[in-house]
Protein backbone atom coordinates (compact mmCIF):
# COMPACT_ATOMS: atom_id res chain seq x y z
CA UNK A 1 0.00 0.00 0.00
CA UNK A 2 1.02 3.49 -0.37
CA UNK A 3 1.09 4.48 3.27
CA UNK A 4 3.67 1.60 4.01
CA UNK A 5 5.88 2.91 1.13
CA UNK A 6 5.82 5.98 2.52
CA UNK A 7 6.54 4.96 6.21
CA UNK A 8 10.08 3.04 4.62
CA UNK A 9 10.94 5.97 2.41
CA UNK A 10 10.18 7.92 5.80
CA UNK A 11 12.47 5.66 7.68
CA UNK A 12 15.63 5.00 4.74
CA UNK A 13 15.83 8.94 4.39
CA UNK A 14 16.66 9.68 8.09
CA UNK A 15 19.22 6.07 7.84
CA UNK A 16 20.67 8.06 5.03
CA UNK A 17 20.89 11.46 6.35
CA UNK A 18 22.88 9.93 9.49
CA UNK A 19 25.97 9.08 7.80
CA UNK A 20 26.17 12.40 5.46
CA UNK A 21 29.12 14.64 6.82
CA UNK A 22 30.01 16.58 3.33
CA UNK A 23 27.80 18.70 0.91
CA UNK A 24 28.52 16.16 -1.89
CA UNK A 25 27.03 13.19 0.03
CA UNK A 26 23.94 15.60 0.75
CA UNK A 27 23.28 16.48 -2.12
CA UNK A 28 23.59 12.43 -3.53
CA UNK A 29 20.84 12.36 -0.68
CA UNK A 30 18.59 15.29 -1.85
CA UNK A 31 18.67 13.41 -5.58
CA UNK A 32 17.98 9.92 -4.17
CA UNK A 33 14.61 11.09 -2.75
CA UNK A 34 13.95 14.99 -3.60
CA UNK A 35 14.82 15.38 -7.58
CA UNK A 36 12.42 15.23 -10.32
CA UNK A 37 12.94 11.80 -10.48
CA UNK A 38 13.38 11.20 -7.28
CA UNK A 39 12.10 8.74 -4.62
CA UNK A 40 9.10 11.05 -3.14
CA UNK A 41 8.32 12.73 -6.41
CA UNK A 42 7.76 9.20 -7.96
CA UNK A 43 4.93 8.54 -4.76
CA UNK A 44 3.12 10.97 -6.10
CA UNK A 45 2.97 9.75 -9.52
CA UNK A 46 1.04 6.72 -7.49
CA UNK A 47 -2.14 8.74 -6.85
CA UNK A 48 -3.68 8.15 -9.90
CA UNK A 49 -4.19 5.11 -9.44
CA UNK A 50 -5.70 5.43 -6.17
CA UNK A 51 -9.45 5.04 -5.73
CA UNK A 52 -11.05 8.84 -5.23
CA UNK A 53 -11.85 8.27 -1.52
CA UNK A 54 -8.45 7.16 -0.34
CA UNK A 55 -6.90 10.30 -2.49
CA UNK A 56 -6.98 12.83 0.08
CA UNK A 57 -5.80 11.12 2.90
CA UNK A 58 -2.53 9.86 0.60
CA UNK A 59 -2.11 13.07 -0.43
CA UNK A 60 -2.19 14.42 2.60
CA UNK A 61 0.73 11.52 3.97
CA UNK A 62 2.91 12.60 0.86
CA UNK A 63 2.83 15.84 1.63
CA UNK A 64 4.15 15.57 4.81
CA UNK A 65 6.90 13.31 3.99
CA UNK A 66 8.22 15.64 1.36
CA UNK A 67 7.80 19.20 4.07
CA UNK A 68 10.31 16.38 6.24
CA UNK A 69 11.89 15.90 3.75
CA UNK A 70 13.03 19.09 2.56
CA UNK A 71 13.09 20.73 5.85
CA UNK A 72 15.71 18.18 6.97
CA UNK A 73 17.97 18.87 3.71
CA UNK A 74 18.00 22.56 4.34
CA UNK A 75 18.46 22.63 7.79
CA UNK A 76 21.74 19.59 7.51
CA UNK A 77 22.73 21.94 4.68
CA UNK A 78 23.15 24.97 6.43
CA UNK A 79 24.82 23.43 9.27
CA UNK A 80 27.46 22.04 6.81
CA UNK A 81 27.49 24.69 4.73
CA UNK A 82 28.24 26.77 8.35
CA UNK A 83 30.69 24.57 9.71
CA UNK A 84 32.57 24.85 6.24
CA UNK A 85 33.12 28.24 6.20
CA UNK A 86 34.43 28.29 9.54
CA UNK A 87 37.24 25.43 8.52
CA UNK A 88 38.11 27.95 6.20
CA UNK A 89 38.68 30.61 8.34
CA UNK A 90 40.73 28.78 10.93
CA UNK A 91 44.43 30.15 11.59
CA UNK A 92 47.53 28.29 11.62
CA UNK A 93 49.17 29.51 14.37
CA UNK A 94 52.65 28.14 12.66
CA UNK A 95 52.59 30.06 9.51
CA UNK A 96 54.54 33.39 8.78
CA UNK A 97 52.62 36.42 9.89
CA UNK A 98 51.57 38.41 6.40
CA UNK A 99 51.72 42.30 6.46
CA UNK A 100 49.57 44.32 4.08
CA UNK A 101 51.59 46.85 1.53
CA UNK A 102 50.84 50.67 2.34
CA UNK A 103 51.60 52.87 -0.04
CA UNK A 104 52.97 56.19 0.73
CA UNK A 105 53.49 59.78 -1.08
CA UNK A 106 54.78 60.40 -4.07
CA UNK A 107 58.38 62.00 -3.08
CA UNK A 108 57.21 64.90 -4.60
CA UNK A 109 53.79 65.89 -2.32
CA UNK A 110 56.70 64.47 0.66
CA UNK A 111 58.84 67.83 -0.71
CA UNK A 112 56.07 70.07 -0.54
CA UNK A 113 54.19 69.11 2.01
CA UNK A 114 57.40 69.65 4.00
CA UNK A 115 58.15 73.18 2.70
CA UNK A 116 54.73 73.93 3.55
CA UNK A 117 55.04 72.96 7.17
CA UNK A 118 58.30 75.32 7.48
CA UNK A 119 56.53 78.35 5.51
CA UNK A 120 53.62 77.70 7.92
CA UNK A 121 55.14 78.03 10.72
CA UNK A 122 57.12 81.36 9.93
CA UNK A 123 53.82 82.89 9.49
CA UNK A 124 52.88 82.08 5.41
CA UNK A 125 49.37 81.23 4.77
CA UNK A 126 49.46 78.58 0.92
CA UNK A 127 47.05 80.06 -2.03
CA UNK A 128 46.67 78.38 -4.90
CA UNK A 129 45.33 79.51 -8.38
CA UNK A 130 44.64 78.33 -11.84
CA UNK A 131 46.82 76.50 -14.03
CA UNK A 132 45.24 78.06 -17.34
CA UNK A 133 46.10 81.74 -16.56
CA UNK A 134 45.60 85.00 -18.47
CA UNK A 135 48.77 86.42 -20.56
CA UNK A 136 48.14 89.73 -17.91
CA UNK A 137 48.61 87.84 -15.06
CA UNK A 138 51.24 85.89 -16.06
CA UNK A 139 53.27 88.31 -17.96
CA UNK A 140 51.87 91.70 -17.96
CA UNK A 141 51.12 92.36 -14.37
CA UNK A 142 54.15 91.24 -13.44
CA UNK A 143 56.27 93.74 -15.64
CA UNK A 144 57.05 91.58 -18.44
CA UNK A 145 57.81 93.71 -21.44
CA UNK A 146 55.92 92.64 -24.34
CA UNK A 147 59.46 91.86 -26.38
CA UNK A 148 60.22 89.31 -23.33
CA UNK A 149 61.51 85.80 -24.31
CA UNK A 150 59.61 84.17 -22.09
CA UNK A 151 56.67 85.64 -24.19
CA UNK A 152 58.13 83.38 -27.09
CA UNK A 153 56.33 80.38 -27.93
CA UNK A 154 59.10 78.53 -27.87
CA UNK A 155 58.68 79.00 -24.05
CA UNK A 156 55.03 79.45 -23.44
CA UNK A 157 52.42 77.07 -24.00
CA UNK A 158 49.84 79.59 -25.73
CA UNK A 159 45.91 78.40 -25.55
CA UNK A 160 44.76 81.66 -27.39
CA UNK A 161 46.18 85.11 -27.65
CA UNK A 162 45.64 85.88 -24.28
CA UNK A 163 45.19 82.88 -22.44
CA UNK A 164 48.50 79.97 -21.43
CA UNK A 165 49.50 77.20 -19.02
CA UNK A 166 50.77 79.10 -16.37
CA UNK A 167 54.42 79.56 -16.56
CA UNK A 168 55.43 80.48 -13.31
CA UNK A 169 53.24 80.55 -9.80
CA UNK A 170 53.89 84.09 -9.85
CA UNK A 171 50.35 85.04 -11.24
CA UNK A 172 48.79 83.70 -7.67
CA UNK A 173 50.51 86.61 -5.96
CA UNK A 174 48.57 89.03 -8.41
CA UNK A 175 45.44 87.35 -7.95
CA UNK A 176 46.57 87.42 -3.62
CA UNK A 177 47.18 90.36 -3.60
CA UNK A 178 44.31 91.87 -5.93
CA UNK A 179 41.92 90.19 -3.51
CA UNK A 180 43.94 90.94 -0.21
CA UNK A 181 44.85 94.19 1.50
CA UNK A 182 48.19 94.14 3.14
CA UNK A 183 49.69 92.71 5.37
CA UNK A 184 50.09 89.92 3.36
CA UNK A 185 52.19 87.11 3.48
CA UNK A 186 51.67 83.94 1.48
CA UNK A 187 53.03 80.54 -0.63
CA UNK A 188 51.50 79.77 -3.79
CA UNK A 189 52.94 76.43 -5.06
CA UNK A 190 51.33 74.20 -8.29
CA UNK A 191 52.13 72.77 -11.52
CA UNK A 192 53.54 74.91 -13.89
CA UNK A 193 54.74 74.45 -18.07
CA UNK A 194 57.27 75.14 -20.16
CA UNK A 195 57.73 74.74 -23.54
CA UNK A 196 61.10 73.37 -23.18
CA UNK A 197 62.77 69.77 -24.50
CA UNK A 198 62.93 66.92 -21.62
CA UNK A 199 65.97 66.01 -20.82
CA UNK A 200 68.09 65.15 -17.06
CA UNK A 201 67.65 68.30 -15.92
CA UNK A 202 64.26 69.91 -17.54
CA UNK A 203 61.15 68.78 -18.18
CA UNK A 204 57.98 70.39 -20.11
CA UNK A 205 55.95 70.38 -16.91
CA UNK A 206 57.20 70.59 -13.14
CA UNK A 207 56.26 71.89 -9.92
CA UNK A 208 56.98 75.29 -7.90
CA UNK A 209 56.42 77.08 -4.82
CA UNK A 210 56.93 80.67 -4.56
CA UNK A 211 56.21 83.33 -1.94
CA UNK A 212 55.54 87.16 -0.88
CA UNK A 213 55.43 89.38 2.30
CA UNK A 214 54.02 93.04 1.39
CA UNK A 215 53.52 95.38 4.64
CA UNK A 216 55.46 98.36 5.26
CA UNK A 217 58.99 98.67 6.04
CA UNK A 218 59.86 95.20 5.01
CA UNK A 219 63.30 94.52 4.04
CA UNK A 220 65.90 93.13 2.20
CA UNK A 221 67.40 91.89 5.33
CA UNK A 222 63.83 90.41 6.31
CA UNK A 223 64.30 88.43 3.21
CA UNK A 224 67.39 87.01 4.07
CA UNK A 225 66.63 85.66 7.31
CA UNK A 226 63.11 84.03 6.63
CA UNK A 227 65.12 82.39 3.61
CA UNK A 228 67.44 81.20 5.63
CA UNK A 229 65.88 79.89 8.31
CA UNK A 230 63.72 77.41 5.47
CA UNK A 231 66.71 76.44 4.18
CA UNK A 232 68.58 75.73 7.29
CA UNK A 233 65.36 73.25 8.53
CA UNK A 234 65.22 71.86 5.10
CA UNK A 235 68.87 71.10 4.32
CA UNK A 236 70.25 71.47 7.81
CA UNK A 237 71.56 73.31 9.98
CA UNK A 238 75.55 73.09 9.27
CA UNK A 239 74.96 74.68 5.28
CA UNK A 240 76.04 77.91 4.12
CA UNK A 241 74.67 79.99 2.36
CA UNK A 242 75.13 83.05 -0.25
CA UNK A 243 73.43 85.56 -2.04
CA UNK A 244 74.01 86.32 -5.43
CA UNK A 245 72.75 89.45 -7.58
CA UNK A 246 70.28 88.39 -10.16
CA UNK A 247 67.70 89.40 -12.46
CA UNK A 248 63.50 89.08 -12.55
CA UNK A 249 61.66 91.48 -13.92
CA UNK A 250 58.98 91.46 -11.19
CA UNK A 251 61.90 91.85 -8.29
CA UNK A 252 64.23 94.91 -8.08
CA UNK A 253 66.93 94.11 -6.70
CA UNK A 254 67.29 90.61 -7.12
CA UNK A 255 69.37 87.55 -6.26
CA UNK A 256 69.68 83.81 -6.26
CA UNK A 257 70.15 81.82 -2.79
CA UNK A 258 73.10 79.23 -3.31
CA UNK A 259 73.87 76.58 -0.71
CA UNK A 260 76.85 74.59 0.26
CA UNK A 261 76.87 71.62 -2.25
CA UNK A 262 75.27 68.32 -0.73
CA UNK A 263 78.07 65.73 -1.90
CA UNK A 264 81.36 67.66 -1.90
CA UNK A 265 80.44 69.85 1.08
CA UNK A 266 81.93 72.81 -0.69
CA UNK A 267 85.45 71.03 -2.17
CA UNK A 268 83.65 70.75 -5.81
CA UNK A 269 82.44 68.29 -8.02
CA UNK A 270 80.70 67.49 -11.51
CA UNK A 271 77.30 68.55 -10.11
CA UNK A 272 78.02 71.73 -8.52
CA UNK A 273 80.62 72.15 -11.73
CA UNK A 274 83.45 72.32 -9.09
CA UNK A 275 81.97 75.84 -7.44
CA UNK A 276 80.89 73.68 -4.12
CA UNK A 277 77.45 75.94 -4.68
CA UNK A 278 74.00 74.92 -5.47
CA UNK A 279 71.42 77.21 -6.08
CA UNK A 280 68.27 76.60 -4.75
CA UNK A 281 66.10 79.33 -5.49
CA UNK A 282 65.43 82.78 -6.73
CA UNK A 283 64.05 86.05 -5.12
CA UNK A 284 64.25 89.71 -4.52
CA UNK A 285 62.27 93.00 -3.45
CA UNK A 286 59.00 93.85 -5.43
CA UNK A 287 59.41 96.27 -8.52
CA UNK A 288 56.80 99.23 -7.51
CA UNK A 289 55.32 98.39 -10.95
CA UNK A 290 53.77 94.90 -9.83
CA UNK A 291 52.67 97.05 -6.77
CA UNK A 292 50.70 99.62 -9.50
CA UNK A 293 49.31 96.69 -11.55
CA UNK A 294 47.21 95.60 -8.03
CA UNK A 295 46.74 99.14 -7.08
CA UNK A 296 48.99 98.96 -4.09
CA UNK A 297 50.85 102.17 -2.73
CA UNK A 298 54.45 101.59 -3.59
CA UNK A 299 55.01 104.75 -1.24
CA UNK A 300 53.92 103.48 1.49
CA UNK A 301 54.35 99.49 0.80
CA UNK A 302 57.51 97.39 0.41
CA UNK A 303 57.65 93.59 0.14
CA UNK A 304 59.63 90.67 -1.25
CA UNK A 305 58.89 87.53 -3.50
CA UNK A 306 61.02 84.42 -3.89
CA UNK A 307 60.32 80.73 -5.61
CA UNK A 308 61.87 77.50 -5.94
CA UNK A 309 61.26 74.64 -8.25
CA UNK A 310 59.80 71.62 -6.02
CA UNK A 311 61.75 69.01 -8.73
CA UNK A 312 65.36 70.80 -8.03
CA UNK A 313 64.49 71.26 -4.40
CA UNK A 314 64.07 67.74 -3.94
CA UNK A 315 67.03 66.94 -6.44
CA UNK A 316 69.36 68.39 -4.24
CA UNK A 317 68.18 67.06 -0.91
CA UNK A 318 67.96 63.48 -2.11
CA UNK A 319 70.95 63.36 -4.07
CA UNK A 320 68.55 63.05 -7.60
CA UNK A 321 70.59 63.09 -10.77
CA UNK A 322 67.39 62.82 -13.35
CA UNK A 323 64.44 65.09 -13.19
CA UNK A 324 62.94 62.69 -15.25
CA UNK A 325 62.13 59.56 -12.93
CA UNK A 326 59.57 61.61 -10.76
CA UNK A 327 57.12 60.95 -13.50
CA UNK A 328 57.79 58.12 -14.92
CA UNK A 329 56.22 55.90 -11.86
CA UNK A 330 58.83 53.08 -11.86
CA UNK A 331 58.38 51.60 -8.41
CA UNK A 332 62.08 51.23 -8.03
CA UNK A 333 62.26 54.13 -7.04
CA UNK A 334 59.29 55.15 -5.89
CA UNK A 335 58.98 52.54 -3.21
CA UNK A 336 62.68 54.14 -1.46
CA UNK A 337 60.68 57.26 -0.67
Amino acid sequence: MLSESVRKIHSDFESDLIGVSNLKDLEDVRTKYLSRNGLITSLFDELKNLPKEEKPLAGKLLNELRDFASNQFKSLKDKLELSSSVDNQKIDLTLPASFKKLGSRHLLTQTLDEIKTIFKGLGFSVFDGPELESDYNNFEALNFAPDHPARDMQDTFFISKDYLLRTHTSPVQIRVMSSNKPPVRAIMPGRVYRNEAVSSRSYCMFHQVEGLYVDTDVTFAELKGTLVSFAQQFYGGDLNYRFRPSFFPFTEPSAEMDITCYLCHGKGCKVCKQTGWLEILGCGMIDPNVFKSVDYDSEKLTGYAFGMGIERTAMLKYGITDIRVFFENDFRFLKQF
